[in-house]
């Protein structure tokens, strides 16, 4: 029936307008569908004037579809008030399930995810503010009086800004100078100004990932495990955002697919409960842990 494929269209659509980033096999499972009608219905979005995305493995509909700035419209919050709005809500400390479904509305209207929905402090609202209208832009800044503790000094540097972090405190940017991404610090910055130039290097962006176990960087492994009762419990309690990973299996046994950014962390939990835990996959996860047992018994 046409409804059913229209229910399944709206949903669709709504997967790909969720802040949540999603793979083609995602999208596929959840809607039960082939690669070959989603990438159909895609391409039936795109003609439709919606400004789809790829930034692989990942697809979403950007806000800045001609269908969205329509809607935008009729809703009476401008930006400035809605960023305003979310800075209110996150200092209250209010955390009730109101609140909550407040923010959520704020965050998927306009975009504010970009702000890593955390507290902003109030000298730094301007520069958060700056970064926030280049990303979504994806417009090029520079930033101004910026003071490096290694090479110390304080000079200018143009960036593309593309991931606010930690709580807004910093930003992940491309050098154009140095052709390199780096993490600047917020409260280093005297000023931002919005250039009048926009990215050219997108493909060259890089995020900066924190693992489960408070490792950072660029790159990323799946390392997946099939867990015992003990080492679950323990993986629970140590790293309570692991949670979101774990998967029960049967009455024993659970699964959890990690992606870490360092053997070092995962690797410590492992060897730390090895009769407990089986590593399922990650051939360099693996092989790190051959080295590392190799390394132990050369000791003893």
């Amino acid at each position: 029936m046409r409804h059913d494929k229209l229910e399944r269209e709206l949903n669709l659509l709504l997967m790909l307008t969720e802040n949540t980033h999603y793979t083609a096999q995602d999208i596929c499972e959840s809607l039960n569908l082939s690669r070959r009608n989603l990438y159909y219905y895609l391409e039936f979005f795109r003609q439709a004037g919606f400004h789809v995305e790829h930034k692989r493995p990942f697809y979403r509909i950007r806000k800045d579809s001609p269908f969205f700035r329509k809607l935008d419209e009729i809703v009476h919050f401008t930006e400035d008030e809605a960023i305003t709005l979310r800075q209110i809500l996150d200092q209250t400390g209010d955390d009730s399930v109101q609140v909550q479904r407040i923010k959520k509305k704020l965050d998927c209207l306009y975009d504010l995810h970009i702000l890593d929905s955390v507290e902003l402090k109030t000298q730094l609202a301007h520069n958060v503010t700056t970064f926030y209208e280049a990303i979504k832009q994806r417009r090029v800044v520079r930033l101004v009086g910026y003071s490096s503790p290694h090479s110390n000094t304080v000079s200018d540097r143009v960036v593309e800004p593309f991931l606010l972090m930690n709580g807004n405190r910093e930003v992940r940017c491309f050098e154009l100078s140095s052709k390199m991404n780096k993490t600047f610090k917020l409260s280093r910055m005297q000023d931002v100004e919005l250039l009048d130039l926009t990215w050219e290097n997108e493909r060259e962006h890089r995020e900066m990932h924190t693992d489960i176990f408070m490792f950072s960087g660029e790159r990323q492994w799946l390392v997946t495990l099939l867990m015992g009762r003990l080492a679950t419990s323990v993986l629970r309690e140590e790293y309570p955002r692991a949670e979101r990973f774990i998967e029960q299996q049967d009455e024993c046994h659970w699964r959890a697919a990690l992606p870490v950014c360092s053997f070092l962390g995962v690797g410590r939990f492992v060897l730390g409960l090895f009769e407990d835990v089986e590593v399922e996959g990650c051939d360099e996860f693996k092989t790190y842990l051959k080295d590392k047992i190799n390394k132990l018994n050369n000791k003893v």
